[in-house]
């Protein structure tokens, strides 16, 4: 496939698209390995990534729903519920998370700017080998330090929720360019 078809291909396919076909090492390190070329300012690479597979899913969806029912100013027994299953029906989860530069040579945004890339690398490639994902930022994403085990100077910025699914993907149309592009 070419870069370009790849790139129009790409798709947000949530868990609950997914069949149970489980995702190799193998496939998720290829993912990885991508995201590791992304582009950054001063060669910080400030993207960490926890991969969570099987049992640690299921630890995922438990912590989410308690913290949500913890956390909540109305508890709805059916979100409860969904994030408690959710992380199961994924054939991995990969932690989003960033690790700021110590000297803090550059803005914290291009760093976040390029943990984004690199999670764009791994979508492509997950396209690519007919693997779906989901960049998924729960409300509750700043307690995640707990779950993952965070350093002080590192922040999680969602879950890549990855699965192999049957139904094919419907054709997404973009908005009008040229009302986003100004020539000067």
């Amino acid at each position: 496939m070419q870069l370009k078809d790849i790139i129009s291909s790409r798709r947000s396919v949530m868990p609950v698209q997914y069949n149970q076909n489980p995702v190799s090492k193998e496939t998720i390190m290829q993912l990885l390995e991508a995201a590791n070329f992304a582009p950054t300012h001063k060669k910080t690479e400030p993207w960490r990534f926890k991969v969570l597979q099987g049992q640690s899913q299921a630890d995922l969806g438990m912590f989410l729903a308690e913290k949500f029912k913890q956390t909540a100013t109305v508890f709805s027994e059916f979100k409860y519920n969904k994030l408690q299953e959710n992380p199961k029906k994924a054939g991995a989860i990969i932690a989003i998370c960033m690790q700021r530069d110590p000297k803090e040579r550059i803005p914290e945004w291009e760093e976040i700017a390029a943990v984004a890339m690199a999670v764009q690398n791994m979508w492509l490639t997950a396209t690519n080998l007919g693997l779906g994902g989901y960049w998924s930022s729960p409300a509750l994403i700043s307690h995640m330090h707990e779950f993952l085990e965070l350093n002080s100077d590192e922040k999680c910025l969602g879950f890549f929720y990855l699965g192999y699914y049957d139904l094919p993907s419907p054709e997404r149309i973009p908005g009008d360019l040229q009302e986003k592009v100004t020539w000067l």
